[in-house]
């Protein structure tokens, strides 16, 4: 029998933060995020647009880094049989699949990238409401995607096809690797580098909502530190931001949709109009928070 059991979309990212309340602040007054829970050192945040029960999650701590970085799957077998593969693959596993305790509830696992990074896969997690967004709200429909570094990148675009069923959409030279779990043209890209989070990036809903978004930034504080452009892989225009924790995070709109069974990569050769087809924006990879290790590599979150 083939195996379908696979990750099918990206659910939070969980971030620990020193100043905790200028994070929260951010996502929730500047980003145009809504808290759903919290406690006295945690909060919980989701989108307008979309049901998933929270995109962002924020935990006060000595050091900044990555907590966990949640998928999902489609069911509770699937949950079960991506942690055997994960095992198999010989990571690490935090915690078997289980209930899970946190707000929006479901059944998962954690385990630790390869290279460190904690991951989790849930099912059956709580949907809450979504509404329908309208041009020129400028705030974010949903994830879109989250773009990865790793010391061995090949490899680890292997532990992604092979381990968590993606897919590979398409290539920049031979150093960035652009991965689908659906339709969505990519979810995941991977990068070389220390092994850590570049950025994760939110659709809008049309590209007139990520300018008025950019506009809403600028004026309480935050300007673009890259952008606005449109890269080639994907399709996508981009305004790469940088949150006041030091976290890389994108407006993004027009994600190119693709055949997830039949779409076939292609590598797109480096040039000055492939990583930004209009060539007008500020700043570029030169101007974004240097890579370095994630502070908590192989050491679990608290919660």
């Amino acid at each position: 029998m083939t195996d379908t059991s696979r990750v099918t979309e990206i659910r939070y990212v969980g971030y620990a933060v020193q100043d905790f309340e200028a994070e929260r602040a951010f996502y929730r007054d500047d980003w145009g995020l809504t808290e759903v829970d919290a406690t006295n050192d945690m909060a919980w945040f989701k989108t307008q647009g979309h049901d998933e029960h929270h995109v962002v999650r924020l935990h006060k701590a000595e050091v900044n880094h990555v907590e966990v970085i949640a998928f999902a799957a489609d069911s509770a077998a699937d949950v079960d049989t991506l942690h055997e593969k994960v095992q198999a693959a010989g990571c690490k596993v935090i915690f078997a699949p289980r209930d899970l305790d946190a707000p929006g509830g479901g059944y998962g696992f954690r385990f630790f990238s390869p290279d460190g990074l904690p991951f989790e896969i849930s099912a059956g997690v709580e949907a809450l409401d979504k509404r329908e967004m309208a041009r020129w709200e400028g705030v974010p429909v949903k994830i879109s995607h989250i773009v990865l570094h790793s010391p061995d990148h090949p490899a680890m675009v292997r532990f992604f096809t092979d381990v968590l069923g993606f897919r590979v959409s398409d290539w920049l030279g031979d150093f960035m690797c652009f991965l689908r779990c659906n339709s969505a043209h990519h979810r995941v890209a991977i990068l070389p580098g220390p092994p850590c989070l570049n950025h994760v990036a939110y659709d809008m809903l049309t590209v007139d909502d990520m300018f008025r978004g950019a506009s809403r930034l600028k004026k309480r504080g935050t300007d673009i530190r890259w952008g606005p452009g449109r890269h080639t892989a994907g399709n996508n225009t981009f305004s790469y931001f940088v949150t006041p924790g030091g976290f890389v995070v994108e407006y993004s709109a027009e994600l190119e949709e693709v055949d997830f069974e039949l779409h076939e990569d292609k590598v797109h050769v480096p040039a000055p109009t492939v990583m930004d087809q209009w060539g007008i924006g500020v700043g570029g990879p030169q101007t974004m928070p240097h890579p370095a290790p994630d502070a908590k590599l192989f050491q679990p979150a608290e919660v």
